[in-house]
């Protein structure tokens, strides 16, 4: 099944509740304003169900799992407020139509809530970045992750929001470019230093090339950091990068933990030429494994 393991797309219930916020996150019409970043007007056809899922078979989409993005920062707002906007974000998720499956988000640490959305179809949950990263992140997100991985459930590593990192002054494309992937660096490294050991099951993928962290596994070495082993349950999706990153990737990781992913309708997606194999691995054959303990799919 061809999949497109990271897009966002929201639903009619989950834009609804951002409009009745009166603070940041919020929607005013289209324009989404977040804590300390200037107000991002978005086009309104990005989230059309019906625009998308044409898009999605244009691109030969079969399954398109999707999220609220972590960017958004619900994991740092109160809990009636997180579960609030997590609980319409997953109400209206798990309604879309295919090819369209729905990453558990939100934020909020209640792993009973994780569980009432895994039985519900969610493939998994979406977690921030610099969440993970943080010095106490494994241990604040052990509730989570040890409901993931008891029922083989996956987990996606997103850029948290990027706050003032994207104030006044910097370009457009500053958050993604360097606060968004300095958090994904930040959070692949935590996971390698802490969390494979503790969670040895658990499949875990980073978005966007983990922010090419993997290339620095000879500096890893040089500064004392042990081999680092060949890990078939952590993954990586390729959004926004093409074949020469996805090559140096594959060459340290290897082309099998690599998934296709776009970060649509934020970048559009781009299939790498490295040939037929290597795409069949990305769209196919990769995901099937990243999803294999929901879904019940055996890789092709």
């Amino acid at each position: 099944m061809t999949t497109d393991v990271h897009q966002h797309l929201w639903p009619p219930q989950f834009v609804a509740a951002l409009r009745l916020r009166r603070r940041a996150p919020r929607l005013d019409g289209w324009t989404l304003h977040l804590p300390g970043e200037p107000p991002w007007e978005l086009d309104p056809r990005d989230h059309d169900v019906a625009a998308r899922a044409a898009l999605a078979a244009a691109d030969g989409d079969e399954r398109v799992l999707v999220a609220p993005s972590a960017a958004l920062g619900l994991d740092r707002l109160p809990t009636a407020e997180a579960e609030e906007l997590a609980g319409a974000w997953l109400d209206g998720a798990l309604a879309l139509p295919p090819p369209f499956r729905a990453w558990a988000g939100g934020g909020s640490l209640d792993a009973g809530a994780l569980s009432v959305a895994l039985d519900a179809g969610a493939v998994g949950l979406e977690v921030a970045a610099d969440a993970l990263a943080a010095p106490d992140g494994l241990d604040r997100l052990a509730p989570l992750l040890d409901t993931l991985a008891a029922r083989g459930a996956a987990v996606l590593v997103h850029p948290g929001p990027a706050g003032r990192a994207a104030a006044e002054g910097r370009p457009r494309w500053w958050a993604p470019v360097v606060a968004y992937v300095s958090q994904l660096h930040a959070a692949w490294w935590a996971w390698i230093a802490g969390g494979r050991a503790r969670w040895p099951r658990l499949p875990v993928c980073f978005a966007a090339l983990a922010g090419l962290a993997p290339l620095h596994a000879e500096r890893h070495r040089a500064r004392g950091g042990d081999p680092l082993p060949s890990d078939p349950l952590t993954f990586v999706e390729t959004s926004s990068y093409g074949e020469r990153a996805i090559d140096a990737i594959g060459r340290v990781l290897g082309i099998d933990v690599i998934c296709h992913g776009s970060d649509r309708p934020y970048a559009a997606p781009r299939l790498p030429d490295l040939g037929e194999a290597a795409r069949h691995a990305l769209r196919v054959r990769n995901p099937a494994r990243l999803l294999a303990g929901t879904s019940q799919e055996a890789p092709a």
